[in-house]
């Protein structure tokens, strides 16, 4: 029988540092985003994750939704982290999920620029990342993650053809659990390494199966076709237009073309 995700189940035991050591589980919420933001305000301490058993009301990138019934994952970690620290973030929970999918389960997974977890090809996991800086101070930040472990997609037309999820691909019992505190271990490890995110970079780069594609980029109301050539440590993209010149796309979307 599948465990029951709880408090106490998630932090037990769990060997981290400062990630996990305090989180909180909802049965049901709206937004893991939303209940970590009421949680700043009380001043939880850094590292406190909050779990959604169903998420109702989530998320993505762009101001997407994100589908998140039961028996999938849905959690926000709260951060108060350097400025320096902030590009960063996005590389550290890309390569958390990554790790965590593959030591739990015998699946290989890929990275596409800037977040997207995919495994052959279809996206099964997502990340959102929320920060509030006043001048040069970042007064939080907060990092929601979304891993379809148990999502029935052709139940949901509008990602049916580009979504998987773990156990569709492979059959397994629920692993939310094992995910979750792995994911944890993994986050934890690489957050400690900051602010020396050299290393975290340079992994985060390797992992992605956008570079060296042609890639279509859509950046606010910009449609960009060119060649992924080289992501930055600020986690910009650079893309070699048919022109021969570069640019620099910041934030936005991108999908693997064909030649």
């Amino acid at each position: 029988m599948a465990e029951e995700l709880s408090d106490s189940n998630v932090s037990s035991g769990l060997k981290t540092t400062l990630i996990g050591r305090r989180s909180f589980y909802y049965h049901a919420l709206a937004s893991t985003m939303d209940a970590a933001r009421i949680k700043v305000k009380q001043g939880v301490s850094e590292g406190t994750v909050i779990i959604a058993g169903e998420q109702t009301g989530g998320r993505g990138r762009l101001r997407r939704a994100w589908v998140s019934p039961p028996g999938n994952i849905a959690l926000s970690i709260i951060l108060y982290p350097d400025l320096t620290g902030l590009p960063y973030l996005i590389m550290i929970a890309s390569l958390a999920v990554a790790y965590s999918i593959e030591s739990v389960t015998d699946l290989k997974t890929q990275i596409k620029w800037p977040n997207d977890i995919l495994i052959d090809g279809k996206k099964v996991g997502g990340i959102l990342i929320e920060n509030e800086v006043k001048g040069n101070r970042v007064v939080y930040s907060i990092v929601g993650i979304g891993i379809n472990v148990d999502l029935k997609t052709n139940d949901y037309p509008g990602i049916a053809t580009s979504a998987t999820s773990l156990k569709t691909g492979r059959g397994k019992n629920d692993l939310r659990l094992k995910i979750i505190r792995s994911l944890l271990t993994e986050f934890d490890r690489l957050y400690l390494k900051l602010p020396d995110g050299r290393s975290i970079y340079e992994a985060w780069r390797d992992s992605l199966v956008t570079l060296g594609k042609r890639v279509r980029a859509v950046s606010n109301t910009q449609t960009i076709d060119g060649f992924a050539e080289s992501v930055d440590e600020t986690g910009a993209l650079n893309l070699r237009l048919d022109d021969g010149s570069i640019t620099r796309v910041i934030a936005g979307d991108v999908t693997l073309r064909e030649k």
